[in-house]
């Protein structure tokens, strides 16, 4: 286990928070530049199954990229799975 908490980026409708103009390709970006806040861990979860968006989102250093499920009862074994970062 890391000594740093994982940080979960969502990655639907512009990292799924209400930052103006910025997406989560951009958050990771940054936070993958700063020495301090590049090794902690990085779960994006997203509602994209592109191949680029995947390639792009581990080409930035995510430790996981898990596409989002559609059910409630999969959805919760996803959380639970992101619990063991």
């Amino acid at each position: 286990m890391s000594a740093y908490p994982p940080i979960l980026l969502v990655e639907d409708n512009p990292l799924d928070v209400d930052l103006p103009h910025v997406d989560g390709v951009t958050v990771l970006q940054t936070l993958k530049s700063l020495i301090l806040l590049r090794h902690i861990p990085v779960v994006v979860l997203t509602a994209s199954k592109e191949d680029r968006n995947i390639k792009a989102a581990y080409d930035l250093g995510v430790n996981s990229n898990i596409v989002k499920p559609v059910g409630f009862d999969d959805f919760m074994d996803v959380a639970q799975q992101i619990e063991l970062y």
